[in-house]
């Protein structure tokens, strides 16, 4: 997405490519056909990568806003690691066809602008992103409805989207050149036991902020998103199809098993109770959690990082994370020293009835991560 030039003051409108418009339209209405064709794919290219082995990949999971994409952008820089791309959207399914049209359709020299959540982080079609979750909605259309329990565990078997989901990160790791799969999405929060089922050795981050701060960010970010959907509806259109339901008017909770709770928090914002919704929507996220890592095999796989942490000791904190993931640190520890820094964007400007929801909602999970 670039921006729209807009009145002085006023945040410019993300602007949508027409191409980029219509192609994801017809990956939303056609995910079956879009299936087929990443098989067929898959087919065509399958001595290239039959031999290519999956090995310890790396998640990187948990709520928006909690430090997610720096994680990600620093480890993507790796040598060894392979995620997904900006350049990668729409035709996600089709990674190994669609590159290649992209490579011929025009020049990948894209000076670097910041991206739409207007958070300093500036992209190209070549940073990394988070495009997985396309992969996820088009077996599991069920997923973001808030209604349906969105939790994925040991006991869920979906042969057809395991043998799809080994063969694209198989492509993927072919087209970028790496041996080690890297994957941020939000939701796989709730799925990590599935994926420690299907990759015994995977390796799990899991980013958590301070509630306060934390669910001040989401609320900067829904108000922006909201307003931008609401002038232009390709950006709506667009946020959906890219697996976005985290900010903006399709905005949806997690169902984490409790229907009930959901159902709450959905009412607590139609309500516009922001602070209260997002302080449920927090403690419900990370209680799920928390209750994952009573489990000693997946807490050995998991590591927790604080936003806090990365930001007031990035080296020794994203040592921590390669040191976790098996990685060499080539020089990444330097670099997370000298670009991470605390948030001077914005403050928060919460009433203390706010910041007393903010402690009654999530106090007893946020002290679970040393939050007081």
């Amino acid at each position: 997405m670039v921006h729209a030039r807009r009145p002085a003051g006023k945040p410019p409108i993300p602007e949508i490519d027409p191409w980029t418009h219509k192609l994801g339209s017809l990956l939303e209405r056609y995910p079956q056909f879009w299936i087929g064709v990443g098989n067929r794919e898959t087919s065509v290219l399958r001595e290239r990568i039959e031999a290519i082995a999956i090995d310890q990949p790396i998640y990187i999971a948990g709520l928006a806003r909690s430090g997610s994409t720096i994680l990600l952008e620093l480890l993507a820089r790796h040598p060894v690691t392979a995620t997904h791309r900006y350049r990668d959207f729409p035709l996600v399914l089709t990674p190994w066809l669609w590159n290649w049209f992209v490579d011929r359709a025009g020049s990948r020299l894209q000076e670097a602008s910041e991206r739409a959540h207007r958070d300093r982080i500036k992209v190209t079609p070549e940073s990394p992103e988070a495009f997985e979750e396309l992969i996820w909605m088009a077996f599991f259309p069920q997923l973001h409805d808030p209604s349906m329990n969105a939790v994925l565990d040991g006991g869920d078997h979906n042969p057809r989207f395991e043998a799809f989901y080994r063969d694209h990160m198989r492509k993927l790791l072919a087209l970028r050149g790496g041996r080690r799969y890297l994957s941020k999405g939000n939701y796989n929060v709730t799925r990590v036991r599935y994926l420690k089922k299907l990759f015994s050795d995977a390796r799990f981050i899991v980013p958590v902020r301070d509630p306060v701060w934390h669910i001040a960010s989401l609320i900067k970010q829904h108000r922006l998103f909201a307003s931008w959907e609401g002038e232009d509806r390709r950006v709506r259109d667009h946020m959906r199809r890219s697996g976005h339901f985290e900010f903006g008017l399709d905005r949806q909770p997690v169902n984490i098993g409790d229907g009930r709770a959901a159902a709450e928090i959905a009412q607590l914002w139609n309500d516009g109770k922001e602070v209260a919704g997002w302080a449920a929507h927090w403690a419900g996220v990370y209680g799920h959690v928390a209750r994952d890592l009573e489990d000693p095999e997946l807490a050995s796989t998991t590591l927790l990082v604080r936003y806090e942490d990365l930001c007031s000791d990035p080296g020794a904190t994203l040592g921590a994370v390669l040191d976790h993931c098996g990685l060499a640190d080539d020089g990444l520890t330097d670099i997370a020293r000298e670009t991470i820094s605390p948030p001077t964007y914005y403050e928060p400007s919460f009433t203390q009835a706010e910041r007393q929801t903010i402690r009654d909602r999530t106090g007893a999970t946020a002290r679970l991560f040393g939050y007081e």
